[in-house]
């Protein structure tokens, strides 16, 4: 259901959600289920293209059974592994079965508060809301170390987010920069076309399976969502490891890479006459590089002081104790390791959901927010999400 074409009363709505990824999704159905006025705008043609725009081979950590968001479970055998493609058809399929209020096209460019409630900039529309749920997560814009400028210019270079099958790129060898989750799976898709070398520190690997349903999968998934959360100390230990040393590898292990005869290097730390360096001073003579370094978070279109030190918003779940009314729903580690996952969305859209529509209480006790910065656009050096891994969205 496309809204764009059609529009508010006076351009006046109770709640906007911004983002029709799965956590958009997500909080619009328990909305729904409330009965609520609201809306989704969202800048992409389709629902579920960002997944379309990832590379071919792309599959999903997790099997069908927990690839699911709320009231509507995944259409495929349990033990499956979706495709990209196949997620963002469920999306899609999700947002027709349960008639979400849909604006696409539309990219929302500024928000500020206004009295009681929220204005919304979106591309000559000017739109007021008492709420505003922030969906759109946190991996924004490709990251590129800035030396990568002086490489040399026939060697074809791409970040992760451009690549697409190993048949984009130059003949010869391949050179894949960041060793996580995106980078090794990267790597192996090239590898059976190309010499391939994956450069980066060694992220480690979860010791729990998320393949199959017994009793390691199982408890795999009670600690990503109950049991490592922001309101546990051993949580917050893991949040704060994973946003400055990335994620470890899910699905692949080392045994996997050097099958695939990809070789292990030290990380890229610079160009010498247009070839990349290695941290131990070696120089890799290479047709391609592929930048697996993750994305930057940009939230500078939100004009409103409720960001910390280092432009990460702050909140409790989601909840911005400094702006009522104003919401985040799908970062990393919301609340729980899962937060960013589509099995663990559903958890924190419908925690939102219900701190919207009743009092608020919902804080944890003796939380305390980090100090805000008293600017009204939030500063954005590099931050702990530079270095994060592209986390399943």
């Amino acid at each position: 259901m496309d809204m764009s074409a059609q529009t508010f009363d006076g351009d006046r709505v109770d709640t906007v959600i911004v983002g029709a990824g799965q956590a958009g999704l997500a909080t619009g159905y328990y909305l729904a289920a409330q009965g609520r006025d609201f809306v989704i705008i969202d800048g992409h043609e389709r629902v579920g293209e960002a997944w379309r725009r990832r590379w071919d081979s792309l599959r999903l950590f997790t099997p069908a059974a927990y690839d699911g968001l709320p009231g509507m479970p995944f259409p495929a055998p349990p033990h499956n592994y979706p495709t990209k493609d196949d997620m963002a058809a469920y999306l899609e399929a999700y947002a027709v079965r349960f008639s979400l209020p849909l604006v696409l096209r539309t990219v929302v460019t500024r928000l500020v508060r206004h009295e009681t409630g929220y204005v919304l900039g979106a591309e000559r529309r000017r739109i007021e809301a008492k709420h505003v749920v922030v969906a759109t997560g946190a991996f924004h814009r490709p990251r590129v170390p800035a030396f990568a400028s002086a490489l040399d210019t026939r060697i074809r270079q791409l970040h992760s987010s451009q690549y697409r099958s190993p048949g984009h790129l130059e003949d010869g060898s391949v050179l894949v920069v960041g060793a996580g989750n995106s980078g090794a799976e990267i790597a192996l898709d090239v590898a059976r076309h190309h010499p391939t070398w994956l450069s980066g520190r060694d992220t480690g690997r979860l010791p729990l399976l998320l393949r199959g349903h017994g009793f390691r999968g199982r408890l795999f998934r009670w600690l990503a969502s109950d049991g490592l959360t922001v309101d546990r100390s051993i949580g917050r230990a893991v949040k704060r490891h994973e946003l400055t040393h990335g994620a470890p590898l899910i699905q692949l292990r080392q045994a996997d890479l050097t099958a695939a005869g990809i070789r292990r290097v030290p990380r890229t730390v610079g160009i010498r006459h247009g070839l990349p360096v290695l941290e131990d001073g070696s120089v890799i003579d290479v047709a391609n590089v592929i930048w697996c370094t993750g994305f930057r978070a940009d939230f500078a279109w939100i004009d409103l002081p409720v960001f910390g030190s280092q432009g990460h918003p702050v909140h409790f779940r989601g909840v911005v104790e400094g702006a009522p009314g104003l919401y985040f729903v799908g970062l990393p580690f919301l609340y729980s390791l899962s937060s960013s996952t589509v099995d663990g969305v559903g958890r924190d859209a419908e925690y939102v959901a219900q701190h919207l529509s009743g009092p608020p209480n919902a804080l944890a006790p003796g939380w305390r927010p980090e100090p805000v910065l008293r600017s009204h656009r939030p500063l954005m050096p590099a931050t702990a999400f530079d270095t994060i891994d592209e986390v399943r969205r």
